[in-house]
């Protein structure tokens, strides 16, 4: 197959020797959304809104430090082992988001201490940002084509009723890729529409399960959309982030139901309360 099919530039601006990326852009776009939602939903339960901009001050650096560090930790053999100048350039991808969970997870519960503030509650507010970000994050994978799935047939990728700048773009080396980016987007959009009607109903949530629902939502769509890939990163035989996705939905669940039974879940989603126990 050779078709006369040019990609998407990654390169959204150039001023001379400076260049900004649709990645880094579009990864922006998602945070600042993130951060107008979270904002929003914190000053009505109650938190000053300068409280999430100061944790995200910390919280987004870790989280890409730690995702890029998950991801060249396994690809060092792969890759990095020989070019480990190239474990910087964040730019052309290569970010895992488990490990911007734990980053920014770990930075959450420091943050919740040193300002005595309650970790269920910052994390349940931050739930719809973060899988927004996920969902809009995607594209720029999208961009790089990068996180694509096994090869599909152009007729395939016409089926699914996609316009052709999506069809295009799954044009690589020579070859159409199931846009694996797309159903995650798609996804972790369902996941958002579901986080915000279920945050309506905040009578029946307990404080903490909003989150707890994101990372069950979140890690059954990536376990199968992993299913997939073709740039899985491994344990031996195992597609390690299937795994994740697998123990994240067996612990969320037994959090969900050890909080309710031992009474650790006293407090509801929207009650107004600091209390760094609660």
């Amino acid at each position: 197959m050779n078709e006369n099919i040019t990609p998407i530039d990654p390169i959204a601006i150039s001023l001379g020797p400076i260049q900004v990326h649709w990645y880094g852009v579009i990864i922006g776009l998602g945070i600042a959304l993130g951060l107008y939602l979270v904002i929003r939903e914190s000053k009505r339960l109650g938190l000053h809104p300068d409280t999430f901009i100061d944790l995200l001050v910390w919280a987004i650096p870790i989280a890409i430090i730690s995702a890029r560090a998950y991801y060249v930790i396994f690809e060092w053999d792969n890759y990095y082992a020989d070019h480990p100048g190239d474990i910087i350039k964040v730019w052309n991808g290569g970010i895992a988001i488990h490990g911007a969970l734990i980053g920014s997870v770990l930075t959450t519960i420091v943050f919740a201490k040193i300002k005595g503030l309650p970790f269920w509650k910052l994390v349940d507010i931050a739930a719809p940002s973060i899988i927004l970000g996920q969902a809009i994050g995607r594209w720029g994978n999208f961009v790089n084509q990068e996180a694509h799935g096994w090869e599909v047939s152009r007729a395939f990728l016409e089926s699914l009723m996609l316009p052709d700048f999506i069809i295009n773009q799954m044009y690589i080396n020579g070859a159409y890729y199931h846009p694996t980016f797309l159903y995650e987007s798609l996804w972790s959009f369902a996941g958002l529409i579901l986080l915000l009607v279920l945050r309506r109903k905040a009578s029946s949530l307990r404080r903490g399960e909003l989150f707890l629902t994101y990372v069950i939502w979140y890690s059954i769509g990536r376990f199968f959309v992993e299913g997939l890939r073709t740039d899985s990163l491994m344990l031996g035989s195992l597609r390690f982030a299937q795994v994740i996705s697998i123990v994240l939905i067996i612990g969320a669940i037994g959090v969900f139901f050890y909080r309710r039974k031992a009474g650790l879940a006293k407090k509801g989603y929207d009650e107004k309360t600091d209390s760094v126990n609660a």
